[in-house]
């Protein structure tokens, strides 16, 4: 008797209720994409900026003389190296 009751109860509520009715969601729907989408572009953004900030793995970090006065600076390579690199350094640069 329960399960014909239940059965009578689906069968006579409509169905747009839920979706269309009073307390249905309606438009809502949209919501969802719509959140998902966001948070994806806020995440790119974030990203993408602390990546540019970074300078990513393309861009040098300074100048080819900062990046030997570095080398340098921590050993790498001795002062009479440091200087014969300098020199054809600044002198490919002033022969562009």
């Amino acid at each position: 008797m329960l399960s014909a009751l239940t059965a009578a109860a689906v069968a006579a509520a409509p169905l747009t209720t839920h979706w269309n009715g009073p307390g249905g969601f309606g438009w809502l729907w949209l919501l969802v994409p719509l959140f998902w989408i966001t948070v994806f572009v806020l995440l790119f953004a974030f990203l993408g900026r602390r990546w540019r900030r970074g300078g990513g793995p393309w861009q040098m970090h300074g100048s080819p003389e900062q990046t030997l006065g570095d080398r340098y600076a921590k050993g790498e390579i001795d002062e009479q190296e440091y200087r014969a690199r300098l020199e054809v350094l600044r002198a490919n640069r002033s022969g562009r």
